[in-house]
C-alpha cells in the first residue's frame, strides 16, 4: 500500500462515505478521525480531568468506533486492526480500513497527550508500512492564518519547522515535530472533493498542502 488516507472525523458521514468510495481500487489503507467522539471525551476531559493515559486510549478507540461505521457505509470496505490483515483485504480487491487501538496499544509510540490526534498516529502508521501519508480534512489544506478569515490564504509548501511557530491549524501540534524527526513528507486536502485526494494520488496537479519533513 503506497499511501495512508486519514479521513478527518470533519468529514463524517456524508463527505467521509463519498470520498471513501471513491478511494475504492486505489492503493491505499484508511484510518478515519475520532470525530464527535473524540470531542465528547475532551469535552469530558475539561469538565472532569482524566488522566493522560485514559484520554489518549479513549480516543485512539473512538477512531475505531468511526472507522468501523463508515465502512459499515461502502460496499467494499473492510475494517481490520492488524497490517497483515489489511494487505490480505487489499489482494482481494477491497479497501482495508485500519482501527488502530490495539497497533497503539502494544506498541504505544507516541505522547499520550491531546497534542497527539489521529493526524500523528495516521503518520505513525505510514512510517510502520513506508507509506506515504495524505490528510483529508475539511479545509483546503494550511492557512496564513483562520482559514476563516477574509485575509488568509493557503500555503501550497511549507516546512514542517515552519508549521512549528503557526500554533493550532488543521493539523495536530506534534505531527510536523514527526515529520521533522523522520525527514518525511505529508499532504493536506480537501476531502469533500474527492477529485483532489485522488489527482494527489495519481500525481496530478491539484489544491493541497505539502507539509515538507525539514
Amino acid at each position: 500500500m503506497k499511501w495512508v488516507v486519514k479521513i478527518g472525523g470533519s468529514l463524517f458521514p456524508h463527505h467521509a462515505k463519498k470520498l471513501l468510495k471513491n478511494l475504492l481500487g486505489e492503493d491505499v489503507i484508511i484510518i478515519t478521525g475520532g470525530g464527535e467522539f473524540a470531542n465528547k471525551i475532551r469535552k469530558y476531559d475539561h469538565e472532569l480531568g482524566f488522566s493522560d493515559t485514559a484520554n489518549h486510549e479513549a480516543a485512539i478507540l473512538s477512531m475505531d468506533i468511526m472507522g468501523i461505521l463508515l465502512a459499515d457505509l461502502v460496499k467494499g470496505a473492510e475494517t481490520t486492526h492488524t497490517i497483515k490483515r489489511a494487505k490480505k483485504i487489499k489482494k482481494d480487491g477491497k479497501i482495508p480500513v485500519l482501527l488502530p487501538s490495539r497497533i497503539l496499544h502494544y506498541l504505544d509510540p507516541l505522547k499520550h497527550s491531546w497534542k497527539v490526534t489521529s493526524d500523528s498516529i495516521a503518520f505513525y502508521i505510514s512510517k510502520l508500512i513506508n507509506a506515504k501519508l495524505l490528510i483529508a480534512t475539511d479545509v483546503d489544506g494550511i492557512y496564513t492564518t483562520d482559514p476563516t478569515k477574509r485575509e488568509a490564504k493557503l500555503i501550497n509548501e511549507i516546512t514542517a519547522k515552519r508549521l512549528l511557530t503557526f500554533g493550532e491549524t488543521s493539523v495536530d501540534e506534534e505531527l510536523p515535530k514527526l515529520l521533522l524527526k523522520y525527514k518525511s513528507d505529508c499532504y493536506i486536502a480537501n476531502g469533500k472533493h474527492p477529485q483532489r485526494i485522488l489527482s494527489i494520488i495519481k500525481s496530478t496537479e491539484t489544491t493541497y498542502t505539502r507539509i515538507r519533513g525539514d
